[in-house]
Order: C-alpha cells, then sequence, then structure tokens
C-alpha cells in the first residue's frame, strides 16, 4: 500500500466520523425538539400558563445540544496549529 493510498484512507476515515458526528448531531436536535415540544405541552395543557418549569430541561439540555453541536461542525485545527503546537511540546524544535 502506497503513503497516498493511506492518506486517502485517512482521509476517508476522518471524513466518515465527521458525517457521523453531523448526523448525531441532527438526531439529537430533532430529539430534542419533539420531547421539549411534548413537556411545553404538557406545562401549558395541565399549568394553564403558569410557572414556566419547563425551562429547566430545555435550558439544561439545551446545553448539551449546544456543546454537540460545537463538536460536530467546529473546523479541524490547521496544519499551522498543529506546527505551533509541536513545536510547543518539543521546545528543541519540531522534528
Amino acid at each position: 500500500m502506497s503513503t497516498l493510498d493511506t492518506h486517502d484512507d485517512q482521509l476517508r476515515a476522518e471524513a466518515l466520523e465527521r458525517l457521523r458526528k453531523r448526523s448525531e448531531f441532527w438526531t439529537h436536535l430533532v430529539a430534542y425538539v419533539l420531547v421539549n415540544t411534548f413537556i411545553v405541552a404538557i406545562w401549558f395543557f395541565a399549568a394553564g400558563g403558569g410557572f414556566f418549569w419547563p425551562m429547566f430541561p430545555l435550558f439544561g439540555w439545551g446545553i448539551g445540544l449546544v456543546f454537540h453541536g460545537w463538536d460536530a461542525f467546529r473546523r479541524p485545527p490547521s496544519e499551522d496549529r498543529i506546527r505551533r503546537e509541536m513545536q510547543r511540546l518539543h521546545p528543541g524544535g519540531a522534528r
């Protein structure tokens, strides 16, 4: 197997991982919307518009959803940032 094939395999694995994370995020978002819509409906019909207690699960779960989205859609580090970090870790210079 050539270096080019190995690099292509590595890129394919990275692309598949990113696509998997994005797909999982969209599934998470749909679950968030459906479940929290149901919770707000329960609040509305049971409490008749009293204290808005659904804000607690909306906010708590929303924090997790934001971090999930950040993980799924952030850009990978640039080669320049990777080289700088390697130099920082190896004070004598990157090999």
